[in-house]
């Protein structure tokens, strides 16, 4: 069977967890869990990089690890993997998934209970057996259940779409509290991950109690996991976890930077912190003395109110969260060559549209007036073609209805606020256009996107998309990938063809900033910015609410290492124009 990315990078995060379990020193656990960090962030094939005799260029992959890859590429399989099998059953792993259970604790229940399994783990904690085992209890015993029955609701991960506002809807409510100095989503949210875990939340303040109290009694609650009088955890209804932290204003910074992360970003910054004397915590930089041992003394911590005076520590600027993740983002700073990241108010139009043309919910007027409100200052009317047929996709002669309308709203909308006729243009599963040359050179612009056949093999479908791309009249390739997160998986191109096809015509990539899609991930679009490859971050709306998704693409690209000028619909509009009528 031939693996993936996908897989390799699972088969290792696996590993790392099963040596973990098996009490493997820190170091080891921690290279098997980066290396299946740096594969799933892979923009490119394994297998390519292999036949180039380069995995031990790529970060985390060291001589060992790299001849692990080379035999799960040639296998199938692992046979580390599966000696380690016989010895820690792979089901302790997601005993693991259970909230309040580590390493230690699912080696316990198998230790004295030989429970390797959740169902297992279950039936025994409703027999009351997990009460008198060693650091447990009546009421643990009660969590591990909860535990277990949150985690069946759970199918996975929970989208940064919903994890985000959630967690900005709390932390307002704490905000609005006379108590609270100041308040972060942290965690993966903060450096803009696609899929959430749990929500970390931090709020300064001299007086917790209030807060603690409001936060575990918010109506959305389905139980309180925790209640202190620093950190408390709640389960929301819809399944997720949300952990609030409050502490005092002069540690804001340490904390801010720990619960951020990532760990390998963190791992580093303890690294370095050493190096300069110090011990990094959330807490505080406590000195060491001259054998490296902490000095207990507290009038001699360094407390950082910000997470610039963090960085200050070790002579680095600040990194912004997006780039947290030990992907080269220290050696950028150390060069001075850290990006200037995109911003939201950079982005000047959107680029991918829908109307009541096709399966959008208003007309091409009120998406017009919808897109001039939020601050655009242009925008592209791209409804689906005809190929898309459960989606009213246009026929040659309805889109050419729909032009007259296009350009009637444009001339009644004034000369600040331009509204260009464009289409979503299906690539269909042989490899063909939906429309003619002759009908897209009518059009201001043009969007390509795979939405059909997306399981064909990795020729066919990369060629499939080569086709759009070399057409001259092809301005976008819209959602390149075609993935839904947690739904359905990217189709599987050959990225590398598709970066230097799209460099050599000159056709732009897309971030879709729906949070379903995030496509390009932010792996592919740091590679294609680096290769020069030009992207539009559009919404891909089919209402006006849709449009304020933006900012989700506007964070896929940043932890890309997206600077504005590598973005289309950044450009004053004269210049947009300029460039899609030099491409036709």
């Amino acid at each position: 069977m031939a693996l993936t990315n996908r897989d390799i990078a699972d088969i290792f995060e696996r590993v790392s967890d099963m040596l973990e379990i098996r009490g493997d020193i820190i170091h080891r656990v921690l290279s098997y869990r980066r290396a299946s960090e740096t594969i799933r962030d892979l923009p490119r094939d394994l297998r390519a990089i292999a036949a180039e005799g380069t995995l031990t260029e790529l970060p985390n992959i060291g001589k060992t690890l790299a001849e692990k890859i080379e035999e799960m590429l040639n296998t199938g399989e692992l046979e580390f993997y599966n000696r380690l099998a016989q010895e820690i059953p792979p089901s302790l792993v997601d005993i693991m998934h259970i909230n309040g259970v580590g390493p230690k604790k699912a080696k316990l229940f198998w230790d004295e209970l030989d429970i390797t399994t959740v169902e297992a783990l279950k039936t025994a904690a409703e027999e009351g057996k997990l009460r008198d085992l060693p650091r447990m209890g009546a009421k643990s015993e009660q969590k591990i259940l909860d535990g277990i029955e949150a985690l069946s609701r759970r199918t996975g991960r929970t989208s940064i779409g919903v994890a985000l506002p959630a967690a900005q809807s709390i932390l307002d409510q704490l905000m609005a509290l006379p108590q609270a100095i100041e308040g972060a989503i942290a965690g993966s949210i903060r450096r803009g991950r696609p899929t959430i875990g749990d929500v970390d939340l931090l709020v300064a303040s001299d007086d917790a109690a209030p807060i603690m109290d409001v936060f575990v009694n918010l109506p959305n609650i389905a139980r309180v996991l925790g209640h202190g009088p620093t950190k408390s955890s709640i389960e929301l209804l819809n399944g997720l976890q949300v952990d609030l932290r409050v502490l005092e204003k002069a540690r804001w910074g340490t904390a801010l930077n720990y619960f951020t992360g990532s760990q390998a970003h963190n791992i580093q910054m303890r690294e370095l912190m050493l190096a300069k004397g110090y011990s990094l915590n959330e807490h505080a930089l406590r000195p060491l003395d001259a054998d490296g041992n902490m000095i207990e003394d507290e009038s001699q911590y360094v407390l950082c109110a910000t997470e610039e005076a963090v960085y200050a520590a070790v002579d680095l600027p600040y990194i912004p969260p997006e780039l947290r993740e030990d992907s080269g983002e220290f050696e950028a700073a150390r060069a001075g060559k850290l990006p200037n990241l995109i911003v939201l108010d950079d982005l000047r139009a959107d680029l991918h549209m829908h109307t009541t043309w096709s399966d959008g919910k208003l007309s091409v007027r009120e998406m017009a007036e919808a897109a001039r409100s939020r601050g655009r200052q242009y925008i592209v009317i791209t409804d689906h073609s005809h190929y898309s047929t459960i989606a009213n996709g246009l026929t040659v002669e309805r889109l050419m209805e729909q032009h007259a309308e296009v350009q009637q709203v444009a001339a009644e909308m004034g000369p600040d606020f331009r509204v260009f006729h464009g289409i979503e243009m299906d690539i269909r599963s042989d490899g063909t256009l939906d429309y003619p040359d002759e009908v897209l050179a009518q059009l201001d612009f043009v969007i390509a996107s795979l939405h059909f056949s997306l399981t064909q093999e990795r020729s066919v479908i990369t060629r499939r998309l080569l086709n759009a791309i070399e057409n001259p009249h092809v301005d976008l390739i819209g959602h390149p990938r075609g993935q839904l997160i947690e739904q359905r998986e990217p189709a599987d191109l050959d990225m590398d063809v598709v970066f230097e096809a799209a460099l050599k015509h000159g056709t732009a990539l897309e971030i879709n900033a729906n949070p379903m899609r995030l496509d390009l991930e932010a792996q592919y679009a740091r590679h294609a910015v680096d290769m020069g490859v030009l992207l539009s971050i559009n919404t891909d709306a089919h209402s006006a609410e849709q449009m304020d998704l933006l900012h989700f693409g506007v964070l896929t690209a940043r932890r890309g290492w997206v600077e504005a000028d590598s973005v289309i619909n950044t450009w004053p509009v004269e210049r947009f124009v300029e460039w899609v009528s030099s491409r036709g």
